[in-house]
């Protein structure tokens, strides 16, 4: 576990050295860079605790954070090996299946809801 733990976090690391090195080199002007990274952590800390706790009721969520993970993935090997897929195409997956996701969500509220409400 520990040894998982580990890979996730030395792979954020590398992801967020990399995010801010492009910030850098795309700015003008590098007090607006450090500001955007205080406002990203500061919303990442405050929004970590609600995030987590919405995805331990709602568990096929994080499958499909992963298979948007996968698709962006997969985008990014295609458009390497010169095969260009529109982006509107993965937009509009994504979209969908968020949509399609929203209405379990809210399904399985209601149906908790009635669930609670039935008299015994």
């Amino acid at each position: 576990m520990f040894s998982g733990i580990l890979q996730i976090a030395v792979i954020d690391i590398v992801f967020s050295i990399d995010s801010i090195i492009t910030a850098v080199g795309m700015a003008d002007h590098v007090e607006v860079v450090i500001a955007a990274i205080t406002v990203a952590i500061l919303v990442m800390y405050f929004a970590a605790e609600p995030v987590a706790a919405f995805i331990e009721r709602h568990p096929t969520t994080k499958m499909l954070a992963l298979a948007f993970v996968l698709l962006i993935g997969a985008a990014l090997i295609a458009d390497g090996l010169d095969f260009h897929i529109p982006r509107g195409y993965i937009y509009f997956a994504m979209a969908f299946a968020a949509c399609v996701e929203a209405i379990n969500v809210v399904a399985y509220r209601n149906k908790r809801r009635k669930t609670k409400a039935r008299p015994r």
